[in-house]
């Protein structure tokens, strides 16, 4: 069935809608809701069709070359379809690069504009820039050096404009360049002020993956990224003020990435003993699950 599908997909066009949505989501399922040995076999046929991966670039290519939409987000049936292309895709990135799967045909996509996507939203969904933002997770964590993934358009105008010291700096952190990478963060930050749960599980995982990837690449950078002040600012407005608990997912989450990044501007021993003290007055075994794997991870990095 799942090489029935994935021809079906492969013959369609992405105007397509009705019927590849509900194919590249039962594509998707088919890589998650299986065994490891059959979700081997799952990525080696898909990653064999050809037509397939052709389709999926094009797909995703009309995240950039559709309209922005004129009146408030909502998720229409393309944006639906991006969505379940962008999910299908990073999960194909996961699990090719984990069990070493031949590639047929290399998806090339525009670097800059996967992150311009991010940074200038123009009312996309939310489900949509998370979908996003978990492609730039693998991506990052792969070091953009997949086979199956080519990243290409990295504008080098920019970087000849800039000093010495940045070109220097645009080389360490290559594909990204500085610029993007500090634009990137900002977009980020300001995603967090929405409160949304969903986009906020979305944004501080791939804050936490692009820190990982900077401080690899360049410490300097990763650390005046971790210490930026306006974080402290974030963090009180997650907090409402002071009202809400900091015994929530992504706070803890970001807690821990200062913690771990020692930006004691953002995170100072006070906050880490009021958590401390939080968690001992907290009923341990009724925390969702979601908060007791952040709070652990907390605890084991202080």
């Amino acid at each position: 069935l799942l090489f029935l599908v994935s021809n079906l997909c492969g013959k369609c066009r992405p105007r397509d809608t009705g019927l590849l949505q509900p194919s590249l989501n039962f594509l998707y399922w088919s890589l998650h809701q299986t065994t490891p040995c059959s979700q081997q076999r799952a990525v080696a046929v898909l990653l064999s069709n050809v037509s397939l991966l052709e389709l999926l670039q094009k797909v995703l290519e009309c995240t950039w070359l559709r309209s922005p939409p004129s009146g408030p987000a909502y998720l229409s049936s393309e944006d639906a379809l991006l969505c379940s292309g962008w999910l299908l895709v990073a999960s194909l990135l996961l699990y090719q690069h984990r069990y070493n799967t031949e590639v047929h045909q290399t998806l090339s996509l525009d670097l800059t504009e996967v992150l311009n996507a991010v940074i200038f939203r123009n009312k996309k969904p939310i489900l949509l820039l998370v979908s996003i933002m978990q492609f730039l997770r693998v991506a990052l964590r792969q070091n953009f050096s997949s086979s199956l993934l080519v990243m290409v358009g990295q504008n080098t105008e920019q970087g000849a404009t800039q000093s010495q010291p940045s070109s220097l700096q645009d080389a360490a952190l290559h594909p990204l360049a500085t610029q993007q990478v500090f634009s990137l963060v900002v977009s980020l930050q300001n995603l967090l002020v929405h409160k949304d749960l969903l986009l906020s599980q979305a944004v501080v995982a791939c804050l936490e993956t692009l820190v990982e990837y900077l401080y690899v690449k360049n410490q300097d950078v990763a650390l005046h990224v971790a210490s930026q002040p306006w974080h402290r600012f974030l963090l009180f407005t997650l907090l409402n003020g002071g009202q809400k608990s900091l015994l929530q997912p992504e706070v803890l989450r970001l807690m821990t990435l200062f913690v771990r990044y020692q930006s004691s501007n953002i995170i100072s021993q006070k906050e880490i003993s009021q958590i401390l003290q939080e968690a001992a007055e907290a009923n341990l075994a009724e925390l969702p699950e979601a908060t007791s794997c952040a709070l652990h991870l907390f605890l084991c990095q202080v």
